[in-house]
């Protein structure tokens, strides 16, 4: 039976890590975010957010080179960790993003509505934005792979090309005709202020900065269809993660906070693009067309994130299937290494975005997403637990760490950093849906935080009644680390020697490629 094959280029792989994920928590979801925790929560939540991803990337790429499996993390989960955990695990990745797909397929048409306003009926452009994803996904693994690569070099150009035009701004170097003829430099952090609501605004933004960095572990599922993970991981999982947060999101995060203050009502009352702060500030500056331009990026990036829904959870799907927890026809991979019947299985939840021409369209949309809204935290939670076993039976069983191709930068106290400010956003998500960033201001707000919490907290019961399915029908429990399996599906197999020569040859290169080699390659 035909498998999934390493069609993969290492420009691909590093332009998934480095733009795959930027979309809507970047463009649209970080205007809410200025709204509740003000410019310096912003900061505080993508740096710290940012500085956990690096460490949980680091952990992936360090497993990913050696492992390079089908289903990535997930496969890994049922070797180190608990099979039940890891089954209770890939089904709400897989659910994640099949619901994710036609709330991606949403925010396009209002995306699009920017230009046509009510013209043409939703049901036209979900219908429309469903096929263009349909055939994309035709064209498989390097359809994905080479859509990835343009639509993220248009989006880095886009962030780049905004962050020059706000520097410029900030310095008051933009039209006399707009709100940025003059120097602004930080009077919005001086008025209205820094923070937003205080410690619950902060709170608030933690869990959207977490949120906005999601599909950044897509490199670890795609390490399995590059044909050299240890040449293109490093660089991808690990460099293009510490550029992305640097320079996309903090340098375009804090020019947005020198721009915009946090009571701006667009920011409030806005929906979809016309409350991005990107499109927001090229407004206020009155740069007639740029608007346009990021508003154009925004729909494509959407539907590039729905294309990433279909990759990621078909995958995950297969992996499951190869691992008897799901049906074994989703194993099917033909002669074009697509995995069909998983395709099929997440593309068939697109047509749900066709409640959006109801009424009761948004309370079905905020009840799905909460199927999985906590997906992702336990994902990454999950990926440095891994590792943190990894470490533990590679030790027990006589290994040295410098065997490895590739070690994570903060070994394993980063992926216990990793673990607890994981859980740090859970304990925030729980926070702050008990208390709302506004307060109290009605006597309906007890009735609405109780809707908002059993919305955001639905996810947990879901795992645990998974775990417990999962339990039940396989009996198996965590291994001892000196009983894990270290050497099934191993592409490494290099001696202390080994690797000492590699490093010391390394090492004798020019200054000017070792630091090159330290900010950009491997």
């Amino acid at each position: 039976m035909p498998v999934l094959q390493p069609k993969m280029k290492s420009r691909h792989l590093n332009m998934i890590a480095v733009g795959g994920s930027i979309g809507t928590g970047l463009f649209v979801g970080s205007g809410s975010a200025l709204h509740n925790g003000g410019p310096a929560g912003v900061l505080i939540a993508w740096i710290l957010t940012g500085a956990m991803l690096i460490n949980v990337t680091q952990a992936l790429g360090e497993m990913s080179i050696l492992y390079p499996v089908s289903g990535g993390f997930y496969t890994l989960a049922i070797r180190f960790l608990d099979p039940s955990f890891a089954f209770a695990m890939g089904w709400n990745y897989v659910f994640q993003w099949a619901v994710v797909l036609p709330l991606e397929i949403t925010v396009a048409v209002t995306t699009v509505q920017y230009w046509t306003n009510d013209d043409v009926p939703v049901a036209v452009w979900v219908t429309i934005f469903w096929l263009v994803i349909i055939l994309a996904s035709v064209f498989g693994t390097l359809g994905f792979a080479e859509e990835e690569f343009w639509s993220s070099c248009l989006k880095l150009l886009v962030v780049l090309m905004f962050i020059f035009v706000g520097i410029i701004c900030c310095a008051g170097g933009g039209p006399s005709s707009g709100e940025y003829g003059t120097y602004v430099g930080g009077k919005y952090w001086s008025d209205p202020g820094a923070f937003a609501n205080g410690f619950k605004g902060v709170c608030a933004v933690f869990v959207t900065a977490a949120f906005s960095f999601a599909g950044t572990e897509l490199v670890g599922l795609a390490a399995s269809e590059t044909p050299n993970p240890r040449a293109v991981m490093p660089v991808s999982a690990v460099k293009g993660t510490f550029w992305r947060i640097t320079i996309i999101y903090v340098t375009s995060l804090t020019i947005i906070g020198l721009l915009l203050s946090y009571d701006e009502p667009r920011l409030i009352g806005g929906s979809g693009s016309s409350a991005s702060p990107f499109v927001i500030v090229l407004s206020h500056a009155n740069i007639s067309g740029l608007d346009h331009l990021v508003n154009a990026t925004i729909c494509i990036s959407v539907l590039s994130i729905g294309l990433s829904c279909v990759y990621a959870g078909s995958r995950t799907l297969t992996a499951l299937a190869e691992t008897g927890f799901a049906p074994k026809v989703f194993t099917y991979v033909d002669k074009s290494s697509r995995p069909v019947f998983s395709v099929a299985a997440i593309l068939i939840f697109g047509p749900i975005a066709y409640v959006n021409c109801s009424d009761d369209g948004d309370t079905v949309f905020k009840w799905l997403l909460a199927l999985s809204g906590l997906s992702t935290i336990f994902t990454w939670m999950a990926i440095c637990l891994c590792h943190i076993r990894f470490r533990a039976a590679w030790k027990a069983q006589g290994h040295s760490l410098e065997e490895l191709p590739f070690k994570a930068l903060g070994g394993v106290w980063g992926s216990w950093f990793g673990v607890i400010l994981n859980g740090l956003v859970l304990i925030a998500q729980f926070y702050v849906t008990l208390s709302s960033v506004s307060g109290p201001a009605s006597s309906d707000w007890c009735i609405c935080t109780e809707t908002m919490f059993t919305a955001a907290y639905l996810a947990a019961p879901i795992m645990i009644a998974f775990y417990i399915v999962g339990y039940v029908w396989k009996r198996q429990l965590p291994k001892r680390a000196n009983e894990i399996d270290l050497d099934s599906g191993r592409k490494s197999w290099l001696t202390v020697e080994d690797m000492r020569a590699y490093r010391a040859e390394r090492k004798n290169a020019p200054l000017y490629i070792r630091i090159y080699r330290i900010l950009f390659s491997n």
